[in-house]
């Protein structure tokens, strides 16, 4: 198991690319940042932590385009992942697309997990032609699609909302056929069934409850769906609890993430030290 950070990304406080830095100096493993293209300032959607329009956080208006945030953060940096949690893939072309992850996978020595979601905000999608009740079927299909880009000759999709004809495109991705894909969504049977057809692993929503139960769901999907191997498993975490994390551990879970505060560089370095600090008295083998 390993330990990643995730920065809420935005424009105040620490700069992605500091941060990243400073993580990887420190021995974590990953680094994540999410995605909104926008907010709609009439909205019905209820957000998952709220249970209504209200959002907890002005930085869902204010959040940077996570693939700028990671390419400056793969300049500075050479080992630590490059990850979102999560980016919204519905909301861009898929050509396009495809062809911006290729060229930072590509650029990073192969650094790039793609932690995609289904999206909470249905009026976001909306504004991105994106039907709600078809989601899932956009999401899939511009996962397939991109796949087809970084892994074939000769690319090609036919879907009902992706669709275009044999194409050259590169660079490929370094992992093939694509890289990792992670869904972040809630942990119950109807979204594994999902992420063992299409995905690489899951990562949790914030305040996830029951980890054990459904890490061990998550596992008996993905068997029973013949995938290989085991999926892997992202757990958001707020502070380091070592018997929290040997359960982890025994369970399966392959990574934690702990979130960084909104706040200035020296700050957030600040913020790191301390945590890097506890990880390493505790003893668990997460930091490099």
């Amino acid at each position: 198991m390993k330990a990643g950070i995730v920065l809420f990304t935005s424009d105040r406080g620490i700069a992605p690319a500091a941060a990243a830095k400073a993580a990887e100096e420190r021995g974590f493993h990953s680094f994540y940042v999410p995605e909104h293209t926008h907010i709609p300032v009439k909205r019905e959607a209820a957000h998952p932590q709220t249970g209504d329009e209200t959002l907890p956080d002005d930085r869902y208006m204010r959040t940077l385009d996570p693939w700028v945030a990671l390419a400056t953060a793969a300049s500075v940096t050479e080992r630590i992942e490059l990850a979102t949690a999560v980016a919204l893939p519905v909301e861009s072309d898929p050509i396009t697309l495809a062809k911006t992850i290729a060229s930072l996978d590509h650029l990073s020595g192969g650094r790039v997990v793609l932690g995609a979601g289904f999206g909470w905000n249905t009026d976001e999608l909306a504004d991105h032609n994106v039907p709600a009740g078809k989601r899932r079927t956009v999401l899939r299909e511009t996962l397939q699609a991109m796949e087809s880009l970084w892994s074939d000759e000769e690319a090609s999709y036919d879907g009902e909302f992706v669709k275009f004809g044999p194409s050259w495109a590169w660079p490929k991705t370094v992992s093939q056929p694509r890289v990792p894909i992670l869904i972040g969504a809630a942990g119950n049977e109807r979204n594994f069934n999902w992420i063992s057809k299409y995905a690489d692993g899951w990562i949790t929503t914030p305040g996830e409850q029951d980890i054990a139960e459904r890490v061990q769901l998550l596992h008996k999907i993905w068997k029973e769906a013949g995938r290989e191997g085991l999926p892997r498993i992202v757990v958001l975490e707020f502070k380091p609890d070592a018997e929290r994390l040997a359960q982890f551990t025994e369970l399966g879970v392959t990574d934690v993430l702990y979130g960084l505060p909104d706040k200035s560089e020296e700050e957030v370095v600040a913020y790191l030290d301390r945590l890097a600090g506890k990880l390493r008295n505790l003893d668990t083998g997460l930091l490099a």
